[in-house]
């Protein structure tokens, strides 16, 4: 019987040294693909800024910059995880917001290039916003909620 407990504490060692294996890779691959797309998005609009105009390349620039955090975001979130074990909700709803923020703005670029708009494509556009807009709102809320909640006491009462 001591065998198989020892088997498998050994067994669930492995399986959370891969764990964190699997952490610590997806963490880099955030942080490396984060720094490409960074400075591939500042080459795409240096280069093409005098081409396609300003106005484009920056709202470009500017999408791609917010992408950025967001992943950067994600990154932070998984060395937060494995310095403390814990996970915590709050990055995610701003990575929620900031992806919410980021579909605004392209929405209106692309609307904003449009020769010509028919009524149902305006519509679908303002469908797409408002609904945006609404869970922009509603993760706002969740995040000002998380950080009212009380603080849990680490110390037990005597």
């Amino acid at each position: 019987m001591e065998h198989r407990r020892e088997l498998m504490k050994r067994w669930c060692g492995a399986m959370e040294w891969l764990d964190r294996l699997g952490y610590l890779t997806a963490g880099f691959s955030l942080l490396v693909l984060g720094m490409l797309i960074f400075a591939q998005a500042w080459y795409v609009f240096v280069t093409k800024a005098g081409q396609i105009g300003l106005l484009s390349s920056g709202l470009k620039l500017l999408n791609d910059l917010l992408l950025v955090i967001i992943l950067l975001e994600l990154f932070r979130t998984v060395i937060r995880f494995l310095q403390t074990e814990i996970l915590d909700l709050e990055p995610y709803l701003a990575v929620g917001i900031i992806a919410c923020t980021r579909r605004v703005l392209t929405a209106s670029a692309e609307l904003s290039h449009l020769p010509s708009m028919t009524d149902t494509q305006f519509y679908q556009y303002l469908m797409d916003v408002g609904l945006n807009v609404t869970v922009i709102m509603v993760l706002t809320i969740g995040v000002y909620l998380i950080r009212k909640r009380p603080v849990e006491s680490t110390t037990t009462p005597p």
